[in-house]
């Protein structure tokens, strides 16, 4: 993610519907993952996500492959160094969960994440992975940030079963509002990080929080979780 971005991203994710419900996610999903201990958030941009973690007792750092990102990261009070996620700086079997949400589809050696994902984690250990989902929504925007694929529900499984992770939980993500997305998507020019009129906000906050209650997972999506275990 370039300079530009990252700084955009920051400006955003506190308001953006977006990011609030994909923290929302998180957080929900933490609970599942018992006693808090050591974390590291990988591709942290500027850190939103590692502050979800470290209010809720775990102790995280933020890693990102720009500078700018570990910068903002540090600005806001975390943990952040600068890593390329294909050789993380961090000491084998050390950490009780990764988190990496839009980092595999940035970088053509995604088995080189995952296997290093392996690798810092403990026996028991959690990794909780985003990407954008269906090459169908190729558009511009995946250009414009960056994106060397879009992934489905076997590819994403392949590469992280190849690390020796054992996967507990596929789901997607952003699937009633798939169609608005792919309809924007066909007349994109670039990406589409742009802040939001607050009433549309309200209404797409409240769209997609309706997803907690309904049976879509399922369903094609936008984004696509999954919740891995080391063995």
């Amino acid at each position: 993610m370039e300079a530009t971005e990252i700084r955009r991203l920051v400006m955003l994710e506190d308001r953006h519907w977006w990011y609030r419900e994909r923290r929302a996610i998180l957080t929900r999903e933490l609970r599942r993952f018992g006693r808090p201990g050591k974390a590291l958030d990988i591709g942290a941009a500027g850190g939103g996500n590692t502050r979800v973690l470290v209010r809720h007792g775990w102790d995280a750092t933020a890693t990102d492959f720009s500078e700018v990102a570990v910068e903002v990261a540090r600005e806001r009070g975390l943990k952040a160094i600068q890593a390329d996620a294909r050789d993380l700086p961090v000491e084998s079997r050390s950490l009780g969960l990764v988190t990496a949400f839009d980092v595999l589809e940035h970088i053509e050696e995604d088995y080189l994440v995952t296997e290093q994902i392996a690798r810092v984690l403990k026996p028991g250990g959690h990794t909780l992975i985003a990407v954008p989902c269906d090459m169908a929504l190729w558009s511009a925007h995946d250009d414009a940030v960056g994106h060397v694929r879009r992934y489905d529900r076997e590819s994403l499984v392949q590469v992280v079963e190849k690390a020796g992770l054992v996967v507990e939980r596929l789901w997607s993500w952003n699937v009633l509002l798939r169609p608005v997305v792919a309809r924007r998507r066909k007349s994109s020019t670039g990406s589409d990080l742009e802040d939001t009129p607050p009433l549309v906000n309200l209404a797409l906050s409240a769209i997609v929080r309706a997803e907690r209650y309904l049976p879509v997972k399922s369903w094609r999506g936008v984004t696509l979780f999954l919740h891995a275990r080391k063995p």
